[in-house]
């Protein structure tokens, strides 16, 4: 039988407690409204951060999975990222890459022949700047 200790839920606590949330912008090549993404996973934090300062040159789109509803951080569009799903990328296949106003303008047809499987990966994306909470 499995018995928690004190130590382990001491231990799964303090590494609930030290994840981060992080809000990024990107655009694409429209240059429209930036897209704000959420960020929980601490890996693709620092790898956002890296591409930011420079350090990153290769893996540097955004991708993930679209939410068919807006977000409270993204106020201009009405999708936007799942954060469990978010990753950079250098090569993507075309069939997920769209530009955000394109996507925007064509939501409802979005996760069937256009962007399958809800995935966007806009090819032209590029990150601006992380958001800072105010």
């Amino acid at each position: 039988m499995f018995k928690l200790t004190l130590l382990s839920v001491a231990a799964l606590a303090a590494s609930i407690v030290s994840a981060e949330t992080a809000y990024f912008a990107f655009q694409t090549q429209e240059r429209s409204n930036e897209f704000i993404f959420q960020l929980t996973d601490d890996a693709q934090i620092a790898h956002a951060r890296r591409i930011l300062s420079g350090e990153e040159t290769d893996s540097v789109h955004v991708m993930g999975r679209i939410r068919k509803r807006p977000a409270d951080y993204n106020p201009s569009w009405s999708f936007q990222l799942d954060p469990a799903t978010i990753n950079f990328f250098s090569h993507a296949i075309e069939v997920c890459d769209a530009s955000v106003a394109y996507t925007e303008d064509h939501l409802d047809e979005a996760c069937g022949a256009f962007l399958p499987g809800c995935f966007f990966c806009p090819w032209t994306s590029k990150l601006t700047r992380e958001v800072k909470s105010e």
